[in-house]
């Protein structure tokens, strides 16, 4: 089932950015190969109800006022405050359909890991997304990995090892590692660890000290320098 977002055109000398988000929408882009670039504006809420359901890597159905057809287009760029992690502003992207396009989609680790379950080993997950080329029909939500396959602490799952669905090629070099596993540290080598981090707090402090040892002997030699300098006048 296809899912639509409805946008509305603005004119960015008259509609300004601020006062749009104050409106409770979304100021927005829409720009592509081979066509012009139009303003627009979303209501936030309906953006975030389209973002959950196609993510970054899915077509959208961009309704624009006035159009008779929708657009299909990605969400290519979501722009947030580094504060409140709100929506500032969005960007699509129209594609062609009858064109292969790349973008990332999300890893789903699925399975279990013997060499996490009975050796205690950690799961270390290398890369969370996968870039990919494909039609924008074809285009998967998420690719998922089966961990099953790792077995001992020197099995790797490559990028090479995943099956893509039909029409999807990897972009991404074959020999990426994707997951391993990792042999959990020994007590000896939390000791070590700790040891080193004990060490380093002291030599801190012990510079620290020295600093502060050395600052009056600076002062005095300042005063010196003075001293001797008003003497030769």
């Amino acid at each position: 089932m296809n899912t639509t977002l409805k946008a509305h055109k603005r004119d960015i000398k008259t509609n300004k950015a601020n006062q749009i988000r104050t409106s409770g929408d979304v100021p927005a882009v829409l720009y592509g190969r081979g066509i012009d670039n139009i303003n627009l504006r979303v209501k936030y809420g309906d953006f975030i109800k389209a973002l959950d359901k196609v993510g970054e890597s899915q077509i959208l159905q961009l309704e624009v006022e006035s159009e008779k057809s929708p657009r299909p287009v990605l969400i290519h760029e979501i722009e947030r405050d580094s504060l409140t992690n709100k929506i500032l502003h969005v960007d699509f992207y129209q594609v062609r359909m009858d064109e292969k396009i790349t973008a990332d989609v999300s890893l789903e680790f699925i399975g279990e890991s013997e060499a996490v379950k009975s050796l205690g080993g950690i799961l270390v997950k290398n890369m969370h997304s996968l870039k990919i080329k494909a039609l924008p029909a074809d285009l998967p939500s998420e690719i998922k990995v089966d961990i099953g396959s790792l077995k001992t602490f020197e099995d790797r799952i490559f990028v090479k090892n995943i099956n893509l669905p039909k029409g999807v090629d990897a972009v991404s070099s074959g020999e990426e590692i994707i997951a391993l596993v990792a042999a959990p540290r020994s007590e000896e080598e939390l000791a070590a660890l700790e040891g080193k981090v004990e060490a380093d707090v002291s030599a801190v402090k012990v510079v620290e000290k020295e600093k502060k040892e050395k600052a009056p002997e600076e002062e005095v030699q300042k005063e010196v320098k003075a001293e001797k300098s008003q003497k030769a006048q």
